[in-house]
């Protein structure tokens, strides 16, 4: 038995350093798994109704690339122009700080920012230049390395490709996985399968939903408001919300800025802060018992500590997984935390109190 175990840990730590060796290309297939876990239970229902396996797959996988499409043609665009013109204004908004922010913090506290803030001022306008010459350093080196672009436009040819047909097989991999399981492991494994599918499927499909619901209720409300970049800082503050209460912090802090540069008028404080506190009525009475429930349960810490040391990892492709592992590995603990509470290694301190309590 110890023999086995120390076979299965070498064989563990291989197939780490394989997956670490080949990180690079990992990327579009992980991309695939997502969707076609997203996918496979509206192609299960597609089949209860009557329709073919590949029928069925054929409908999900154009629902798919049609919601990808319009995000690309109408978001895309949309959020690019934003993202222009908060460029060309960062300057004039650094301008009215020195102008006006910061006289009026001597006034109120005695306290003169002017040469720390003329530091700041000149630091952001250097490293901006630097972030847009490389940035164009950067597409046209992309653009003279003809091997580097066909890589990365095949990287993302193969993503619709693998995800056919992984939806397409999805549950015959599925039992040949459980088929291949030694048989006195397969209660407990399909038992954890299960667990980590409840909590996979409460994140991914609940936790995204709510993520663009919070979006696109902060975009809009901010538009209505006619806050500048409020299609942007919405859908922005609905992206942070995957960590609890950060979504808000960062959209009434970036809003709020925002519209009191744009209306000098504090009630607009009032009106963005209105909108996020709907967001968060929204989340909390609707949103979170209707899609998540209680079945996730990370900590926020532990949010936080998944996505960077999921990046420090394995890159962009560790800040995609970094939640779903850790969300398996809760699963796992809560698993071994159980069989722990009922071994004789948690009872063996008390049970000799307890023999010689009357």
């Amino acid at each position: 038995m110890r023999r086995q175990g120390w076979i299965l840990a070498v064989l563990a730590a291989i197939g780490l350093w394989f997956f670490i060796s080949i990180e690079p290309v990992l990327m579009p297939f992980f991309v695939s798994m997502v969707l076609a876990y997203l996918g496979d239970p509206l192609a299960d229902r597609l089949e209860e109704l009557g329709l073919s396996r590949r029928l069925s797959v054929s409908v999900v996988f154009l629902l798919l690339s049609l919601v990808i499409v319009l995000t690309l043609v109408l978001v895309i665009p949309m959020l690019g122009r934003q993202l222009g013109q908060l460029i060309e204004l960062l300057p004039a908004a650094l301008d009215w700080g020195q102008t006006s922010l910061v006289p009026r913090i001597r006034a109120l506290t005695g306290i003169d920012l002017g040469t720390d803030f003329d530091q700041m001022r000149q630091a952001l306008l250097d490293n901006w230049r630097e972030t847009g010459t490389f940035a164009a350093s950067l597409l046209a080196q992309v653009s003279r390395s003809g091997l580097a672009l066909a890589a990365w436009v095949g990287n993302l040819a193969l993503i619709p490709v693998v995800t056919f047909y992984l939806l397409l097989d999805w549950d015959i991999l599925v039992a040949k996985v459980r088929a291949s399981l030694p048989r006195h492991w397969e209660p407990a494994a399909v038992h954890l399968a299960r667990e980590c599918d409840e909590v996979l499927a409460a994140f991914l499909r609940g936790q995204l939903i709510v993520m663009l619901c919070l979006g696109i209720i902060y975009a809009v409300g901010l538009t209505l408001l006619g806050v500048k970049f409020g299609l942007l800082i919405g859908l922005l503050s609905g992206l942070a919300s995957i960590v609890p209460y950060l979504g808000v912090i960062v959209g009434i802090g970036i809003a709020g800025l925002v519209a009191f540069f744009q209306f000098g008028d504090p009630l607009m404080l009032l009106a963005v802060g209105g909108v996020f506190g709907f967001g968060q009525l929204v989340e909390s009475t609707v949103l979170q018992p209707k899609l998540l429930g209680d079945k996730i349960g990370l900590h926020p810490v532990a949010v936080i500590f998944a996505v960077l040391a999921g990046g420090q990892l394995f890159g962009f492709t560790g800040v995609l997984l970094a939640l779903p592992v850790a969300a398996v590995v809760m699963v796992v603990l809560r698993y071994l935390h159980a069989h722990y509470k009922n071994s004789t290694l948690y009872d063996a301190g008390r049970q000799p109190q307890d023999e010689e309590s009357p």
